[in-house]
C-alpha cells in the first residue's frame, strides 16, 4: 500500500505509517497534478493548502482514507468522499491547547489594548490613558460550542474569575452546570447574557453567519467578540457596522471569510478596537506535531483493518457513540448478513429492534453496521462510510425500535427484513463477555456461534434426518465443525413439525451439495450462508 503526504506535514507522520505502507512526501500540488498520481495511493494526508476536490476523489480509485492534519475539513469534498466509501478523518484534539490558548490570549489582548499599546510604546510614546482597558474578572464569558477547545477556554475563564454561560445543542444542562456554568438552551436566551463571546463550532449551513446584524442586536451594548473557530461564522460586514455604531466594543478575529483575499476584509480599517491575526490558532510547534501524529496513526489503523477515531463523515461512529455499543457491532453486521441471504426478492424495509440495556443507548452505530451487513450481501464496496448513502439512494426504509422488555440476555438486537417474495428475521446477543450468539432465526430460538460458513436445513422432525444430511456433507468433503437442531419457539415439536438444523462448516457448501440435501425426503429448501468473519 502507498500513502501520499503533502502540504509540509511533519516528517514524523511518515515514520508512523511506514509500518503498513510506503509513504511519499511531496509538495502541495494542483488539482490536475494530484489527479495524475492519486490513483496510485491508498491514503492521502493533507493540511489546509490542498483542496481535495470531487475530481481528485474520483481519480483516487484506491483511496480508502483521507487525513486532514487539523480540525477543519473545508478543503475536502465530504459528499464525494462519502459516496465513494472513503473515510475522512481529522485531528480534533491535536491543537486543542493551542487554539484555546490563542483564544484566551486574544481575549486578554483585546480587553487591555495590548497590541496598540506595544506599537505606541515602541514608537517612543507614553500614552497610558489612551489604552485604558477593562478587566475580565467578574464578567460573563459566553461560549458557543462546548467541545474540547470550548471547555479548555472555559476552564481558564473560570480560573480568571469570570462567569460562564454556554450554548451547545450537543451538550446537556447537567454537564454545563457541573462544569461551573449556566446552560442556555436557546440562542435567543443566550445573546443578552455575555460581556465576552467566543465561538468554537465548525462552519456548517446552520452556523454560517450565526453572528449577524439580527443576533448582534440582541447582545449587550459594548459586547466583545472573539472568533478562533472558522471564517464565515461571523458576517464581517454586519460586525463592521456594529463596531462603528459602538454596539460591539471590540473584537478579536483569527479566521476570515476569504483568507486568500485578506486585503478585502472590511475589518482591516479599524484601529485599537479590532484585533486581527492570520489564522494562528493551531500555529504552535507542538500542535503541528500533534495533528500530524494523530491523523497518521488513524491512517495506519485503517490501512491495518482497524477503525478511525475521528471520522468526520461517519458521525455515528464517533468514539463517544461507538464505545458503549462496540461489543455489538460485529453481531449486528452478522445477523444482518444472514437475514439478507435468507430473505427472498427485493428489499423494501429494514426494521431494527434493540432490547434490554441497548434500549438506553444511542444505537446509531449499530444501524450503520446493519446497513453494511445487508447491503454488502449483494453489492461490492459497501462500508461504514457509504452504507447509509446507498440505502438512502435505493429508498430503503429503515426504522429503529427500542424495548425495555425483559429477555434472557442483557442486551439483544434483531434485524427484520421486508422483501417482496419473503422476509427474514434474525436476532443476536452477547451471552457473556466477548461471546456472541445468534439467538433467533425467523421462528426458531437458537444459540449458535456466527461463523464464516453456515448451513440452514429446515426439515421434518423425524429420525434419520441428521444422519442423511451428514452423509451428503461427508461424501462431498464438507466437514461439520458445529451443529444445532432447533424447533419453533414457544412450541413443543411434534414428529411432523418442521425443525431446523443450523450447521457450521469448515468450508463452503456449493450448489450441487445443496441440491443433494434439498432432495432428501423430509428436507425443505437448504440454504448456505456466508458471513464476513
Amino acid at each position: 500500500m502507498k500513502v501520499l503526504i503533502t502540504d509540509k506535514i511533519n516528517d514524523m507522520a511518515s515514520d508512523i505509517v511506514k509500518d503498513v505502507a510506503e509513504a511519499d512526501n511531496l509538495p502541495t500540488m494542483s488539482e490536475d497534478e494530484l489527479c495524475e498520481i492519486i490513483g496510485n495511493y491508498d491514503a492521502l494526508l493533507v493540511r489546509s493548502q490542498t483542496k481535495v476536490t470531487k475530481k481528485i476523489i474520483e481519480a483516487g480509485k484506491n483511496l480508502k482514507i483521507i487525513g486532514r492534519a487539523g480540525v477543519g475539513v473545508d478543503n475536502i469534498d465530504l459528499n464525494a468522499a462519502t459516496e465513494h466509501g472513503i473515510i475522512v478523518v481529522n485531528s480534533p484534539d491535536g491543537n486543542t491547547h493551542a487554539a484555546a490558548e490563542h483564544t484566551v490570549a486574544l481575549m486578554l489582548s483585546m480587553a487591555r489594548n495590548i497590541p496598540e499599546a506595544v506599537s505606541s510604546t515602541k514608537a517612543g510614546n507614553w500614552e497610558r490613558s489612551k489604552f485604558t482597558g477593562v478587566e475580565v474578572f467578574g464578567k460573563t464569558l459566553g461560549v458557543i460550542g462546548f467541545g474540547k477547545i470550548g471547555q479548555h477556554v472555559a476552564h481558564v475563564a473560570l480560573a480568571l474569575g469570570m462567569n460562564l454561560v454556554v450554548h451547545d445543542p450537543y451538550t446537556t444542562k447537567e454537564f454545563v452546570e457541573k462544569f461551573g456554568g449556566k446552560y442556555a438552551e436557546n440562542l435567543d436566551d443566550f445573546w443578552a447574557m455575555p460581556d465576552f463571546i467566543t465561538i468554537h463550532t465548525p462552519k456548517t449551513p446552520e452556523t454560517t453567519h450565526l453572528i449577524n446584524k439580527n443576533t448582534i442586536a440582541k447582545m449587550k451594548d459594548g459586547v466583545r467578540i472573539v472568533n478562533c473557530a472558522r471564517g464565515g461564522i461571523i458576517d464581517e460586514n454586519d460586525l463592521k457596522d456594529a463596531i462603528e455604531s459602538g454596539k460591539v466594543a471590540s473584537c478579536a478575529i483569527d479566521v476570515f471569510e476569504d483568507e486568500k483575499n485578506i486585503q478585502g476584509c472590511v475589518l482591516r480599517e479599524f484601529g485599537k478596537n479590532v484585533l486581527l491575526t492570520p489564522h494562528l490558532g493551531a500555529s504552535t510547534s507542538e500542535a503541528q506535531i500533534n495533528v500530524a501524529l494523530d491523523v497518521a496513526q488513524q491512517v495506519k489503523d485503517v490501512l491495518s483493518g482497524g477503525n478511525a477515531t475521528s471520522a468526520v463523515n461517519i458521525p455515528s461512529l464517533k468514539p463517544q457513540k461507538l464505545e458503549p455499543v462496540r461489543d455489538y457491532m460485529s453481531i449486528a453486521e452478522n445477523i444482518a448478513q444472514m437475514a439478507a441471504q435468507i430473505c427472498k426478492g427485493n428489499l423494501k424495509n429494514i426494521e431494527i429492534e434493540v432490547k434490554g440495556t441497548l434500549a438506553d443507548l444511542d444505537v446509531s452505530p449499530l444501524e450503520v453496521a446493519v446497513l453494511k451487513g445487508v447491503l454488502s450481501t449483494n453489492l461490492v464496496g459497501v462500508n461504514y462510510v457509504n452504507a447509509p448513502i446507498i440505502a438512502k439512494n435505493r429508498e430503503i426504509n429503515v426504522t429503529v425500535k427500542k424495548s425495555h422488555q425483559t429477555t434472557d440476555y442483557i442486551g439483544s438486537i434483531s434485524v427484520k427484513l421486508d422483501c417482496d417474495k419473503g422476509g427474514a428475521e434474525v436476532s443476536g446477543a452477547m451471552i457473556a463477555e466477548d461471546i456472541k450468539r445468534i439467538v433467533k432465526l425467523n421462528d426458531y430460538n437458537t444459540s449458535i456461534k456466527p461463523e464464516k460458513f453456515m448451513l440452514l436445513v429446515p426439515h421434518v422432525n423425524k429420525p434419520g434426518m441428521i444422519a442423511q444430511v451428514a452423509t451428503v456433507l461427508g461424501t462431498d468433503n464438507v466437514n461439520i465443525s458445529r451443529m444445532q437442531v432447533v424447533q419453533k419457539s414457544g412450541k413443543q415439536a411434534s414428529l411432523d413439525e418442521k425443525s431446523m438444523m443450523i450447521i457450521n462448516t469448515d468450508n463452503e457448501v456449493n450448489e450441487e451439495t445443496l441440491s443433494k440435501i434439498s432432495k432428501i425426503d423430509g428436507i425443505y429448501e437448504a440454504q448456505f450462508v456466508k458471513l464476513n468473519i
